[in-house]
């Protein structure tokens, strides 16, 4: 019924930027907390940054200061700007939202992912 759809991963060299989207369409009455996670290869997935319908934001500390996460409420998206990319960012970056359908059910929602590799 929810379809989570990120764009926008690639191939950057270091200190690059790269700007992830992903839209959440379907059976949606309003959607609370937005937020990227990613995994790296042998690693488990871990939190990036997430963001809660009136704006308020979290960042792991390690994306500080260099990724900036946002979102559209209207068109139910949300964005990862990601600046000064470091090789240890490239993971798999994955989009997670929490939906209230129109329903009245709520649901924690996962995207398939998007890679994104920082290499020169």
């Amino acid at each position: 019924q929810v379809q989570l759809a990120e764009s926008g991963g690639g191939l950057v060299q270091p200190g690059g930027s790269l700007r992830l989207s992903c839209a959440a369409t379907g059976s949606i009455r309003s959607i609370n907390f937005m937020g990227w996670y990613r995994q790296a290869p042998g690693k488990e997935r871990e939190l990036v940054a997430t963001i809660d319908r009136g704006g308020i934001t979290n960042y792991a500390d390690s994306v500080k200061g260099r990724f900036t996460i946002s979102r559209n409420n209207a068109n139910n998206m949300v964005y990862l700007q990601m600046n000064s990319l470091k090789p240890e960012d490239t993971a798999v970056y994955y989009c997670n939202a929490q939906i209230l359908h129109d329903s009245w059910r709520v649901s924690d929602n996962w995207g398939q992912g998007t890679q994104v590799t920082v290499s020169s």
